[in-house]
């Protein structure tokens, strides 16, 4: 009986991260090549997105992604079946009117190349696949 409870709350605790980190549904962008950049529609509008380098394991690079009107832009990159902790950037508003971030892929420990990009675009959600090198 006194093992009945912390079993109770070790799987409601399991249960709240599961739901927490279930992902929102979202709108996929198709994008060639994340160096030259993307455009999407984002509520209407065109926005763009742009990553300064070929993205690489445990190297920086500069993602800036141009979306008018937007308040707040957020961006997650994980792997497709595999939790790489986590990866959150907030993309800090530019003079210039793009929003930025230097972000960082987590290694790998398999080896694996093929990442997700979550964009957060003031609540709306998309998804942009790409590989590292």
């Amino acid at each position: 009986m006194r093992l009945l409870l912390p079993l109770v709350v070790l799987a409601a605790i399991a249960a709240t991260g599961y739901w927490l980190k279930r992902p929102a549904t979202a709108v996929a962008v198709s994008c060639a090549d994340p160096l030259t950049g993307c455009t999407f529609d984002h509520r209407g509008t065109a926005a763009r997105l742009r990553f300064s380098s070929q993205p690489a394991p445990l190297e920086a690079f500069e993602l800036s992604v141009r979306a008018p009107g937007a308040g707040r832009i957020s961006a997650e990159l994980q792997m497709s079946d595999m939790d790489m902790g986590f990866n959150r950037y907030d993309l800090r508003p530019a003079p210039d009117g793009a929003f930025g971030a230097t972000v960082t892929l987590p290694a790998c420990v398999s080896g694996r190349r093929d990442w997700v990009l979550f964009l957060d675009i003031d609540g709306t959600r998309y998804v942009l696949p790409f590989s590292a090198r």
